[in-house]
């Protein structure tokens, strides 16, 4: 089992200067901290596992604070992106927040102003990775149902009780008793809400 990584917080930005006190200002509130110059020397080295958060300089040469928000996207990075704007960036922070940025602070803007959006956006990370977590177990559970356990289970979260079950499938009523048990067995739901959550919340993240 892979060691829990340590939330960090990614600075990218070209201005070095910046860099550096935003390391600094991070570091002082004991928040682990990397900073990269670019986009592109930021993408090499990030891995998708790693938690924490991205504070991007929105305006960048090479590969702007959008850009990389893009690539990120496409690899189905969910890590929070805060963008640091300039006084004429206001609509390109818009287009980032429709395409999922966390948040944008515009300079110049106060320390405890990014601190506290570093701290929601961690928390943001916390609880999506928690999410991801669980659905990557019932979606385990569920690859591990046989084609006809997964009938089965179409059926009871339809609601349809056992005898109608039986006559759908064209089997006893008994086999479909153990066919059902072996679905909770497996799915480890508790009761059929629970059992009906689990299959809800994997339809919401599956791709049609």
């Amino acid at each position: 089992m892979m060691k829990e990584l340590p939330a960090t917080v990614f600075v990218i930005d070209d201005d070095e200067a910046i860099r550096d006190s935003l390391r600094l200002l991070l570091k002082s509130v004991g928040l682990p901290v990397r900073t990269c110059a670019s986009a592109q020397e930021f993408l090499p080295v990030y891995d998708p596992r790693q938690p924490g958060c991205l504070v991007v300089d929105i305006r960048m040469p090479g590969m702007s604070g959008l850009e990389l928000q893009q690539q990120l996207n496409l690899q189905g990075a969910t890590i929070p992106l805060i963008f640091i704007t300039g006084h004429g960036d206001i609509p390109m922070a818009v287009e980032a927040m429709q395409h999922g940025a966390f948040d944008f602070l515009q300079k110049p803007f106060r320390d405890q102003d990014l601190l506290d959006r570093v701290q929601r956006a961690l928390e943001r990370d916390r609880t999506m990775r928690t999410q991801l977590k669980a659905t990557d177990q019932i979606r385990a559970r569920f690859d591990s149902l046989t084609p006809r356990e997964r009938e089965v289970l179409d059926l009871v979260t339809a609601g349809k009780p056992n005898k109608v079950m039986a006559g759908d499938l064209g089997v006893s009523q008994r086999t479909v008793e153990i066919h059902r048990a072996r679905v909770m067995e497996k799915m480890q739901a508790g009761s059929l809400a629970q059992l009906v959550r689990m299959i809800i919340d994997l339809g919401q993240t599956s791709s049609p």
